[in-house]
């Protein structure tokens, strides 16, 4: 009788570690992308609702990079190949797709920003990336984003020297594919509206 107890305690906490290491697997990136955002670790854009606190004169050129999954027929590439931008203030620009093919397609888009340091002082305020966009055949789909980038980049001794800043993004067809990449871990989530047909 004391060895069935046993035996059936035992199970019941093998059971719990392999529910929790289960649990835990599918937790894992999710948690490592709010760590990489809040931190602006890997590269990651900090993302938030604050407000740009203003322009302070300085400058600093964003370049825009565009890349698609092999798997995804679609052509993508940014509006503007860079912009000299004002620390502290709003900026928009945007990125346009088409779907190549004959049939309709989804893409789900990621993004970060390098050199990676410089993530935690480059704040998304509205953007395309991480939801569904769904291109009809031979469809044109213009994606617009707005940023701003943080002041205190230029007083960080580890960052003052950055004059250049480049943000790609990456069409994919599914998260599966961007999961398999490693690309989902570094990315930031989606924070605002923004796809309009042409």
């Amino acid at each position: 009788m004391e060895r069935r107890t046993s035996n059936r305690v035992t199970g019941v906490v093998v059971a719990a570690i392999v529910v929790g290491m289960v649990g835990m697997s599918f937790a894992a990136i999710p948690l490592y992308r709010a760590f990489c955002q809040a931190t602006g670790y890997g590269g990651t854009p900090k993302i938030g609702l604050a407000a740009a606190p203003g322009g302070n004169g300085q400058t600093i050129r964003v370049r825009f990079d565009a890349n698609i999954d092999p798997g995804l027929p679609w052509t993508f590439r940014p509006d503007q190949r860079d912009m000299t931008v004002t620390l502290g203030e709003d900026h928009l620009a945007a990125y346009s797709a088409h779907n190549n093919v004959n049939r309709p397609m989804t893409g789900v888009a990621l993004y970060n920003v390098t050199p990676e340091k410089i993530g935690k002082y480059f704040h998304k305020t509205a953007c395309f990336c991480f939801n569904q966009q769904v291109l009809e055949p031979g469809q044109d789909m213009s994606f617009p984003l707005s940023f701003w980038i943080d002041p205190e980049i230029a007083r960080d001794p580890n960052t003052a020297n950055v004059h250049d800043i480049v943000l790609s993004y990456t069409f994919y067809e599914k998260l599966d594919d961007a999961a398999k990449s490693g690309a989902l871990a570094k990315a930031g989530p989606h924070v605002g509206p923004a796809a309009t047909t042409n």
